[in-house]
């Protein structure tokens, strides 16, 4: 697909992005975006995201103002690999260690957060929700960019989450500072969230990764 830049108005710049072979300049825009405090629109393989440095506490205070998001929520943050799991979570259990087989794709994994992680993220909680994104546009994303970004949906808090970008509040649009637009997504309920600091693990949100495939894993292993 070619690639168009258009400025709707008052609201951000939207790039239409190949949902599977991004353009690698507009995958260096947006992380250089991200390197400056911004915060953007990018698709993930059913619904559209919010991200932002996460390391950085202004553009994450954008993310939660953005979203009229309240402060004890916290945030989940996509990574580019189990190599980056050093940079936020404290430990790893064995089982858990066995359930990661399940990504790249549709499931959050929540551990306890590492000391490193600001506390604004956690929602005071102690823990961290990250997941490896399998879409191509996300996946090169957050690997350009070489750090943890924010993975939370483009949706004011309380409303439901958009799988396009035609659907975005206004309000997002005219705050973010890009959305790459990979046209409609598949939607559905979002990544199935599994909180992995307890035994038995307990599934916070049942969504794409069905719970009998989380049950298998741990039978097997």
């Amino acid at each position: 697909m070619k690639k168009r830049l258009r400025h709707l108005g008052n609201t951000a710049n939207v790039v239409l992005i190949d949902s599977v072979d991004p353009d690698p300049n507009d995958i260096r825009t947006a992380t250089d975006i991200l390197g400056q405090k911004g915060v953007l629109v990018f698709p993930t393989s059913g619904l559209y995201g919010l991200g932002a440095d996460a390391f950085c506490s202004e553009a994450v205070r954008r993310v939660f103002a953005i979203k009229r998001r309240p402060a004890h929520k916290p945030l989940l943050l996509l990574l580019s690999g189990i190599h980056d799991m050093a940079k936020v979570v404290g430990t790893v259990p064995d089982y858990a260690d066995l359930l990661l087989g399940l990504w790249p794709g549709g499931i959050t994994f929540i551990f306890k957060a590492g000391d490193r992680v600001p506390g604004h993220l956690t929602g005071g909680t102690g823990k961290i929700g990250v997941r490896m994104p399998a879409h191509p546009v996300a996946k090169a994303l957050v690997e350009g960019f070489g750090g943890p970004i924010t993975g939370t949906s483009a949706n004011l808090s309380g409303l439901p989450a958009v799988a396009s970008v035609t659907d975005l509040d206004p309000e997002i649009r005219r705050q973010v500072d890009m959305v790459l637009d990979a046209g409609p997504l598949a939607g559905g309920s979002g990544s199935t969230i599994v909180d992995v600091t307890c035994w038995p693990v307990e599934v916070v949100r049942e969504g794409v990764v069905p719970r009998r495939a989380i049950d298998d894993v741990l039978r097997k292993g």
